[in-house]
């Protein structure tokens, strides 16, 4: 069935429903990323992209409209992106939240299919085996994902041998996965059992998520206008302990969007200290 593109009118009321709902910014002329991240539901409803996406706008479209919204939620991921945040995790962060005797605590915000909390429960591992006496409580980590799709994948901790070669060396492999057979690993039980999942949208209340001492927020801001990404911040600031920290994506910046972070520069890279 051809899908034909979306009249202008169409187009935009389909980007400010996406906007209202989960915050996604799509701008102009990206019809061509709603045709593709659409495709396979327009095949399975039989539906050109207009008749898909005035469906989903209507009131009673709920079932459809949580599809439609997975579909163009970008979830690309992988382990230990980046590198240098969980280095700055382990040599700076860390060594400072460890004196007391306190549990640390972290939220993995859009954590996708699970690689990033999963990183970061390694890391908290990997600290505690360099430094024995510091984090005796450990850590607990929060990771929470707009969608329930991906949630299901990060919670079940299965990965197959395409995602397992995305960022993790042989010798994490062996310490921290059970070999599941046919290139497939599962993340141990001792890694699990610090992370706990939750759907959650970054534009509704924090209030019921708790405290943090450590925010994972990275490369998802950039999806945001302006205004949804001062009150995303807004909220984060109010959601850390005095002197936490916010780990952004390392084309992100929040300047002039917020004044409740001071910037700290390392060597690694740069990371942002709640006022």
């Amino acid at each position: 069935m051809p899908t034909k593109s979306l009249a202008i009118q169409d187009y935009q009321a389909f980007a400010d429903f996406l906007q209202r709902q989960c915050g996604i910014v799509l701008g102009e002329n990206k019809q061509y990323l709603v045709r593709s991240r659409l495709g396979p539901l327009m095949a399975s409803h039989h539906a050109t992209m207009t008749d898909l996406v005035r469906e989903v706008m209507r009131p009673e479209g709920s079932a459809l409209k949580t599809r439609v919204i997975e579909a163009m939620t970008t979830n690309e991921t992988f382990w230990f992106r980046d590198g240098y945040p969980f280095e700055l995790l382990q040599n700076e962060v860390l060594p400072e939240m460890s004196q007391g005797n306190g549990r640390v605590r972290i939220w993995s915000a859009a954590c996708s299919t699970g690689q990033e909390p999963y990183s970061l429960a390694m890391s908290l591992q990997e600290y505690r085996r360099k430094n024995p006496g510091r984090l005796m409580q450990g850590g607990e980590i929060l990771a929470t994902d707009l969608s329930t799709k991906v949630l299901e994948q990060a919670q079940s901790g299965e990965y197959d041998a395409l995602a397992m070669g995305r960022g993790l060396s042989d010798v994490r492999k062996q310490q921290f996965f059970d070999c599941l057979g046919e290139g497939r690993m599962k993340v141990k039980p001792e890694i699990r059992q610090g992370i706990s999942f939750r759907q959650h949208n970054l534009l509704d209340s924090y209030l019921l998520l708790g405290r943090f001492d450590i925010i994972f927020c990275r490369n998802v801001l950039i999806y945001f206008s302006p205004e949804n990404k001062q009150k995303i911040l807004r909220q984060f600031a109010a959601a850390l302990n005095p002197g936490g920290y916010l780990f952004l994506g390392a084309s992100e910046s929040i300047a002039n969007l917020s004044d409740d972070f001071e910037m700290c520069r390392y060597p690694a890279g740069i990371l942002y200290r709640k006022r």
